[in-house]
């Protein structure tokens, strides 16, 4: 990766050209650059990150919302970690006055991401959901959406990140060796749900063992597994894994949990922020694997 300078582009008809107050570094973009999702033919350098969050410097042709100077939460662009990039409305939500600029750059995939895994499993009121990887940033807001919905939720993390889990509601637990006996003693009523944002071996067996209907286990990581094991995997970014109902899911999240969050009643942790020209240690973080909340570059 190279930090380079450039002209701000030009909004074409339809367009909307964004100046970037933050992006949101998600694993997804680490793994792109490692080349370990496909992307289209390079024959050029790309840029990297999809989401954002930041001020309408200029409209295109034909744009009538939203107006320069508006704020706004974006989703799904193409080269986020940039001062400016072009996009197109619908890929807008108007940011909450009380969230700052890294709360709202990190709303679009974790965000996304578990309220369209929580309504394809069905997750409501009366429901015990069990969550792997309950501190990154897809299982925080899965704890948090699905406590609203009326599920008691377990969590797993390891032991320093349980007192987050209990600060949101979840019943945490220690992942490894004994875990289903664990879980077991923390919700003895049982499991009726369980999504998985580890992609460990141990979180799915744990979820084939606890949960009896496979319909209700999701995974985001192990995806193309799901036909072996009978079970819902998704993601946006390789053909064939999400339908375009869950994509729409996946839009209305944003308004959704950022109203919840200038309410209070949601909240984004931020691991950590750092300068756009230290995008490379951002990306050694997020490949640790265990990074509690989300993480920004800051333009």
């Amino acid at each position: 990766m190279e930090l380079v300078e450039f002209d701000p582009p030009t909004a074409g008809p339809g367009e909307v050209l964004l100046e970037v107050r933050a992006a949101g570094v998600n694993p997804i973009d680490w793994k792109i650059r490692a080349g370990l999702r496909a992307t289209s033919p390079l024959t050029e350098p790309i840029g990297l990150g999809s989401d954002a969050s930041g001020v309408v410097s200029a409209v295109g042709q034909g744009v009538t919302t939203p107006a320069v100077g508006d704020e706004v939460i974006a989703r799904s662009l193409a080269g986020a970690y940039a001062s400016h990039v072009i996009t197109t409305p619908e890929k807008l939500t108007p940011k909450p006055p009380a969230l700052d600029w890294s709360e709202a750059a990190s709303f679009g995939v974790p965000v996304g991401t578990a309220y369209q895994a929580l309504k394809s499993l069905r997750v409501g009121d009366g429901d015990t959901l069990l969550v792997h990887a309950g501190s990154g940033g897809v299982g925080q807001a899965a704890i948090q959406l699905a406590r609203l919905w009326g599920a008691t939720v377990v969590a797993t993390a390891s032991e320093p990140n349980h007192a987050r889990l209990v600060e949101l509601g979840a019943i945490p637990v220690e992942y490894g060796p004994g875990l289903i006996d664990r879980v077991r003693a923390a919700a003895p009523n049982g499991i009726d749900v369980a999504l998985d944002a580890a992609g460990t071996d141990e979180a799915i067996e744990a979820s084939l063992e606890l949960v009896a209907d496979r319909s209700r286990i999701g995974t985001i990581v192990v995806y193309r597994k799901r036909d072996e094991y009978g079970i819902q995997g998704w993601t946006g970014a390789v053909p064939g894994y999400i339908t375009d109902e869950e994509k729409r899911m996946r839009a209305e999240a944003i308004g959704y949990a950022a109203e919840l969050a200038a309410n209070g009643e949601f909240d984004v942790e931020i691991a950590a922020a750092y300068p756009l020209e230290r995008v490379a240690d951002a990306h050694a973080l997020s490949e640790t694997g265990h990074v509690r909340g989300n993480i920004v570059l800051i333009p």
